[in-house]
This record gives structure tokens, sequence and C-alpha cells, in this order.
């Protein structure tokens, strides 16, 4: 198989993907085509049918997998396929977890090193409520460990909300040993809730889109509430301590253009902000850099880095 990584401007392509998305639309000059996201476990690739009434076009809906032909181009600086076949492959074309982007770290590994930092929370209420999570909840870990942390952009892949979750739980981890101001407890426990929302937020893979929640309510609100939920059912949680936490929450994208309800607060919820920002921007150039074409310094302009970005290449 011939990975969407692989392809470059010129390439031509007969293969299987996943279609993740396809709509019908109208040129200017009112012809019909089909617009398709096909995705592979590295990528996703824009394509087109110029001629959808072609007999060379079968029969295909979105999330089936797709035996596709056709001429790969750059168009306004991305890779896209123009599609002259295009049939739902027959099983034994195709293995699944080709077409599922995938952690490259091993997921139990980092779950057994979240629990740790967990287990190294004293505070006998925040220690009870990370229980409640990570080891009472055997559905919400084996949904935790399996969620992207994000439809694009960064970690959007099999296991990309367990790793980033465990990143910014490291980072936080050394900001308490540095700052001894912050309550550590607080922090960690903070750290490890801040995106559980994401999980109702949304849809398991190979979907990966925005659930009716994650749209209107969105992944800060409904970890809120489910840490008020767990928080509830354990014998007279603080009050106090429930808001603190909570706080770290609503506050943890840091501005309100970001998306955050709460501007941090305390320095707990600073610390955390700071902490989420850099591994998702760091993971972005991560990613952005892996996916660049080989041998070159300057990969191009990345829009949510705001910046063109270039290898180091010492």
């Amino acid at each position: 198989m011939r990975f969407i990584s692989e392809l470059r401007d010129g390439s031509r392509i007969q293969d299987v993907y996943l279609c993740k998305h396809r709509q019908s639309a109208v040129t200017k000059n009112g012809k019909h085509y089909e617009n398709l996201i096909l995705q592979d476990r590295t990528g996703q690739l824009d394509a087109k049918i110029w001629d959808p009434n072609s007999d060379a076009i079968g029969e295909f809906e979105a999330l089936d997998y797709v035996y596709v032909a056709g001429t790969v181009s750059n168009f306004n600086g991305t890779l896209q396929a123009s599609l002259k076949q295009a049939r739902k492959a027959q099983p034994g074309e195709y293995i699944p977890a080709d077409y599922l982007p995938v952690t490259k770290k091993n997921r139990k590994m980092m779950l057994s090193e979240l629990l740790k930092l967990a287990a190294s929370v004293h505070d006998e209420y925040l220690s009870q409520l990370l229980k409640s999570f990570f080891v009472d909840d055997r559905e919400f870990v084996l949904k935790f460990a399996a969620h992207s942390a994000a439809k694009t952009v960064h970690h959007s892949f099999v296991g990309g909300l367990l790793e980033h979750t465990l990143s910014v739980t490291r980072f936080c981890d050394h900001f308490a040993e540095s700052y001894p101001i912050i309550n550590r407890d607080l922090l960690i426990t903070a750290a490890m809730l801040h995106d559980i929302g994401k999980v109702d937020e949304l849809s398991d893979f190979p979907v990966n889109e925005y659930t009716d929640d994650g749209q209107l309510l969105g992944h800060i609100v409904i970890g809120s509430e489910m840490i008020h939920d767990h928080a509830a059912k354990i014998p007279n949680f603080p009050p106090a301590l429930e808001t603190a936490l909570k706080h770290c929450i609503l506050a943890h994208h840091g501005e309100y253009e970001f998306g955050s309800p709460k501007k941090p607060a305390l320095i707990e919820a600073l610390a955390l902000n700071l902490a989420d920002n850099a591994d998702a921007k760091l993971e972005t150039m991560t990613e952005f850099l892996e996916a660049g074409p080989e041998g070159a310094d300057w990969i191009g302009f990345n829009r949510f880095l705001d910046s063109n970005i270039r290898r180091t290449g010492l």
C-alpha cells in the first residue's frame, strides 16, 4: 500500500483508502462533482471526482473502504487527488489497521505512568476522584486510552488523548517541583482530568467528528460536569476544592478567544494552561515537520502556528 504521507505532486494512486467524507457539489458552471476526504493511518487527502456519472465510478458511501485510481497535484499549496476510478473495496483488499492513525507510543506503558502519577497525589479527596475515573470506571479508561485529543491539529489519532494528557501531566509535575507555591495535588489532578470531556466531545474512530454534545457544549464544559458528578459520589468532598479544580478545567485554554470560559485566576490554572499550550504547539510542529517533504529545509506555512516552518538542519 502507498500511504498518503508518501504522495507528492504528480503521484499516481491506485489503492484502497478509507473514505472519511463524501459530499456532492456544483461548480460555478453548474457541473456536478464529488468532494471526498480519503484517509489512512498517515493522514488525509482531499480528492475530487469530476465526472461522477462515469462508468468507472461505482457505488460507495462515507466510511467505506474505497479503491481509487487517479493523479495527485498541488492545489494552493495542498495536495489534491483527481479520481478517474472509484468503487467500494472488497474484504481482503485492505487491512483495517492501515487506515486508523495510531500513537507511535505504547498505550499500556503510558497508562501505567499516568496511574503512577495519580498514585502520587496525597490529598484523600483528589486521590479518590482520580481513582473513580482511572481505576473504578473501566469503560471510561478503555475509551480514554483509545480516543483522540482533537479532530485535527494535534494528537488526532488513536491514543492521542492519553499521549497528550500524559505529556501535560509531566509538564505540570515539573512546574510543581520548580515552584513550591503550587499545590501539586491540585495541579496533577487537573492535568489528568483537563481533557476528559473529549471522550464525549468527539466520536470514536474512524469517524472522529464532533458529537451533538461536542458542538453544543464543548469538552471544557463536559469535563467540568463529569468532575462534578464524580465528586458528588465521594462523601464530604470539599466544595471549595471542587470549585478550584473545576476552575482549572474551565481556564485551561487561557484566553476567551481560544474558547476558555474563564481566564486563569489560580496559579495551578495558569500552570495547566502553559503545559497544555506547550504540548499542543510542540506536537503540532512535530506532526507538521514529519509530514513535510523529505530533503526540504523550509516546510511551509502552518496557520495554527502562524509561521513559516523550517527544519533545524544543524
